[in-house]
């Protein structure tokens, strides 16, 4: 009996991205109709474990078009739609989907964003960053220090021996401060 590798999936008006998560995969079949039938079959460990994945695709797709790009730890397909539409889902059958089949949100563009260029070009008009006080001006920590300069509110070592001693009810006994204590 075979298993069922994790696959993801996201798509664009004109292609679908189909991740097949597997590692080490050896023996791998694959096969990609007009029709939108897709099909891919693997081995993976040392026992040869068989994994296989059988569905069709919600329309028809480009096979000439379309690539595959295999690793070592996943087999990538870049599917080329027949139509440039968005599909309302991957899978032609309606209902809810396998539990092996994800979306690939690392890939995933919203319809109303797939023009748009994301990264370093990003277009922030005319918004002035430095007017958000979020650091990397003057002197930040020296505002702090003011402030809490001689309001130090932790415990030393001797107030936590006092808290536990009156705590048991032992009486408690003051210990000689030490030259070094008195210096700090």
């Amino acid at each position: 009996m075979s298993r069922h590798p994790m696959v993801k999936w996201a798509q664009r008006s004109d292609r679908l991205f189909i991740t097949v998560e597997l590692p080490d995969a050896n023996n791998v079949t694959h096969k990609l109709e007009p029709e939108g039938k897709f099909l891919f079959s693997a081995t993976t460990g040392v026992d040869n474990t068989p994994y296989e994945v059988e569905f069709d695709l919600f329309d028809k797709v480009d096979v000439n078009e379309s690539k595959i790009s295999a690793t070592s730890r996943n087999i990538c397909y870049l599917v080329k739609k027949a139509e440039n539409k968005w599909w309302t889902r991957l899978l032609k059958q309606s209902g809810k989907p396998p539990i092996f089949l994800k979306v690939d949100w690392d890939k995933w563009v919203d319809e109303d964003e797939q023009d748009e260029k994301v990264g370093s070009d990003m277009d922030f008009g005319d918004f002035d960053f430095s007017k958000l006080n979020m650091g990397g001006g003057g002197d930040f920590d020296a505002d702090i220090a003011d402030r809490d300069e001689g309001d130090d509110d932790s415990d030393t070592e001797d107030e936590i021996k006092e808290e536990g001693a009156a705590a048991s009810g032992e009486p408690h006994t003051a210990p000689a401060s030490s030259e070094s204590e008195t210096k700090a």
